[in-house]
């Protein structure tokens, strides 16, 4: 069980460390049973829900590059009422904070899927995977328009009686106006950042390696590009951030929470090693016991860079 160094308030959740595993890499979370030790586990985020079940893109959807992943899974999910059916009961009883990760092609998609979980029991918030194109604005991406963004945000927010979480997407010019869309639209925090689009070629064949084409970059290769994002975005806003990019360490993490994020999301590092988000909350433990740090909430934007106080 991880000692009261890294208890963590996200959004007025409760949770026992940090370290959350981030979507898309442990499925529903119950398949993670048996393979990750839940009692440091601070919280996680299911794979992308939509309002109904989706059969994602052709293989081969993975693709492992020199310092990192490609995927195109494509969303593949069992649709919001089956996921409220069949896996929500066992999640529920998990020890650790759940959210529901939350996606769709226009406004009344992300409307819906949040008012059928609204009418569930057992989740701690909601994650907006913006990085989709909304389908009614000519395929303009959510992520990367603080209006449409912002539209979004609070439409979800007026019907949703949890927190909102807004994953942002590294494939935009700016971050800043884009996270401080979401806070100014009731967004409880940010979450960053998300793939970035990259292409693995096949020489011989001439085809790309994977199925869709292109595919989304995760794992070490982003860490620098992530670190810096999150940076930006905790000077401009005031909500909670949560920075994920290629952390497979305790000092990993501690890199982002120095950088300005409350929490941090473990993602590519599970596919390796399924019992990643675990064994990294104990070694951020062992780094601030290392470093004389009695409360994890004190490393939080601690970044020194010679600039003017946030």
């Amino acid at each position: 069980m991880s000692s009261g160094r890294l208890t963590t308030n996200l959004c007025g959740i409760q949770m026992k460390s940090p370290v959350m595993a981030a979507s898309g890499t442990c499925g529903y979370g119950v398949e993670m049973e048996g393979l990750l030790d839940w009692n440091h586990v601070g919280g996680v985020v299911v794979k992308g829900l939509s309002k109904e079940p989706m059969a994602g893109n052709a293989p081969p959807r993975l693709w492992e590059t020199e310092a990192g992943m490609m995927n195109s899974v494509g969303l593949q999910n069992i649709g919001v009422r089956a996921f409220v059916r069949e896996k929500l009961p066992r999640l529920a009883e998990l020890p650790v904070a759940v959210f529901a990760n939350v996606f769709g092609y226009a406004v009344e998609d992300y409307c819906e899927v949040v008012g059928v979980l609204e009418e569930a029991e057992g989740l701690s918030g909601y994650e907006l995977n913006v990085s989709c194109p909304n389908t009614k604005h000519g395929g303009i991406f959510f992520s990367s328009d603080a209006g449409m963004l912002a539209e979004l945000v609070g439409r979800v927010r007026a019907i949703a009686r949890r927190p909102v979480i807004v994953k942002l997407s590294p494939n935009v010019a700016k971050i800043e106006p884009l996270a401080k869309a979401a806070e100014d639209a009731g967004a409880a925090a940010v979450s960053l950042v998300n793939t970035f689009i990259a292409l693995a070629v096949d020489a011989r064949s001439r085809k790309p390696r994977i199925g869709a084409g292109f595919g989304g970059l995760s794992g070490p290769a982003i860490k620098p590009v992530a670190l810096r994002m999150v940076h930006e975005a905790w000077r401009a806003v005031r909500i909670p951030v949560i920075g994920l990019g290629g952390i497979i360490s305790g000092e990993d993490a501690a890199e982002f929470l120095v950088a300005g994020a409350s929490a941090v999301q473990v993602g590519t590092a599970s596919f390796a090693e399924p019992g990643a988000v675990s064994r990294i909350s104990r070694e951020l433990e062992e780094f601030l016991k290392r470093e004389r740090i009695a409360q994890v909430s004190e490393l939080v934007g601690t970044l020194e860079m010679g600039e003017s106080e946030k």
